[in-house]
C-alpha cells in the first residue's frame, strides 16, 4: 500500500513514520502558497500532519495559523478528491472544539475554540466535512490531546527535567484530571484505518484511556528514575497568587503555566474504540513510562 504524509519531519511524523515501516511511504513537504495546486502521485491514502503549532513565543500572526492549518488542508483536501487516493486521515486537535472543559470530552461537544490555532483547525475540519464525498472514498479527521513519546520536547519533557533535577514539585495541593495520548497508540489507530474497510469516515477523539493527573504524572517520572516523588502540598491559593506575580515579572511560573499544569482536560476515547473493537496497545501508564525512559536515554 502506497501512503503520503505531510508532516513527516515533525515529531510525531518520524514516529508514525517508523510504525508504518511496512508500507510504502512518500513524504510530501508542502506549504501554503495561495496560487498553488497540489497533484497527489498514485497513492492509496493520504495522511495529513503537517500544520503550524501553538507558539510559545506569541511572535507569529494569527493569518499564519489559517494559511497553515486551514488553507494547506483545504488544497491536500482538493487535490485528494481528484486523486486515485481512497483515504484521506486529517490529524487535527482538540483545541479545535475547546480550549478547557467542565466534562469530558465528546464528539458532539459544541466546538467554541478560543485560539486562532483552534479556530484555524476547526475550518480545516468543517471545509472536509462540508465537501460532498464519492462513494469510494473515506475521509477521518483525528482529534488528539496532548502526544507524547520519543523526541517530545513538549510540557512532558520540562516535567522530566524538573523531577530529574530531584526539585521538590510544588503543585500537589491540586487535584486534577488529563488525559494523556502516547505517540505509540495514535500511530496504532492510523495503521487501523489503513488496514481496515469497516472503519466509516468521521470526526474521532484520540486519547489514552485512563486520564492521569499532574501529580501521577511526577510519580511516574520519578519512578522511571528510580527516585521519590517529592511532592509539596502548598495551598492553591498561595500558588495562584505567585503565578499572578510572575506574570508582572515574567517568571518561569504565569498564570498561563499553572493552568496547563494543574487544569483538568479529559478527553472521551469510546467512539474510535468502539469503531475498532481493540484496546489501545499502552495504558496511560506504561505510556508515560516509556516516554520518560526515551528522555533518559536521549
Amino acid at each position: 500500500m502506497k501512503i503520503t504524509i505531510t508532516g513527516s519531519s515533525g515529531f510525531a511524523g518520524k514516529n508514525l513514520v517508523s510504525y508504518l515501516k511496512e508500507f510504502n511511504i512518500q513524504k510530501l513537504s508542502l506549504r501554503y502558497k495561495a496560487s498553488q495546486e497540489i497533484y497527489l502521485q498514485s497513492t492509496n491514502a493520504v495522511i495529513h500532519l503537517s500544520g503550524k503549532a501553538h507558539d510559545l513565543k506569541k511572535v507569529s500572526q494569527p493569518q499564519d495559523y489559517y494559511d497553515a492549518n486551514f488553507e494547506l488542508t483545504k488544497q491536500l483536501y482538493n487535490a485528494f478528491l481528484h486523486s486515485d487516493a481512497k483515504k484521506f486521515i486529517f490529524v487535527s486537535s482538540v483545541k479545535a472544539t475547546a480550549d478547557s472543559l467542565n466534562e469530558p470530552l465528546k464528539e458532539n461537544h459544541k466546538s467554541n475554540p478560543q485560539t486562532h490555532y483552534g479556530k484555524s483547525k476547526l475550518q480545516a475540519e468543517q471545509y472536509i466535512q462540508n465537501q460532498l464525498l464519492p462513494n469510494d472514498k473515506s475521509y477521518y479527521i483525528l482529534r488528539p490531546c496532548m502526544i507524547h513519546g520519543p523526541g517530545n520536547k513538549g510540557n512532558l519533557n520540562l516535567l522530566y527535567n524538573f523531577v530529574s533535577k530531584g526539585l521538590p514539585y510544588p503543585l500537589a495541593g491540586f487535584n486534577n484530571e488529563r488525559s494523556f495520548l502516547s505517540v505509540e497508540n495514535i500511530c496504532f489507530v492510523i495503521k487501523e484505518i489503513l488496514n481496515r474497510d469497516d472503519i466509516p469516515s468521521g470526526l474521532y477523539n484520540i486519547a489514552d484511556d485512563e486520564a492521569l493527573s499532574t501529580t501521577e504524572v511526577v510519580r511516574l517520572l520519578s519512578s522511571s528514575l528510580n527516585k521519590q516523588a517529592n511532592l509539596l502540598k502548598i495551598p492553591a491559593c498561595f500558588i495562584k497568587g505567585l503565578a499572578r506575580l510572575g506574570d508582572v515579572l515574567h517568571l518561569p511560573l504565569n498564570t498561563e503555566r499553572l493552568q496547563k499544569l494543574t487544569e483538568s482536560y479529559i478527553v472521551d476515547n469510546t467512539k474510535i474504540k468502539q469503531v475498532l473493537k481493540k484496546d489501545l496497545p499502552l495504558s496511560a501508564r506504561e505510556g508515560i513510562l516509556r516516554t520518560a525512559r526515551s528522555f533518559k536515554n536521549a
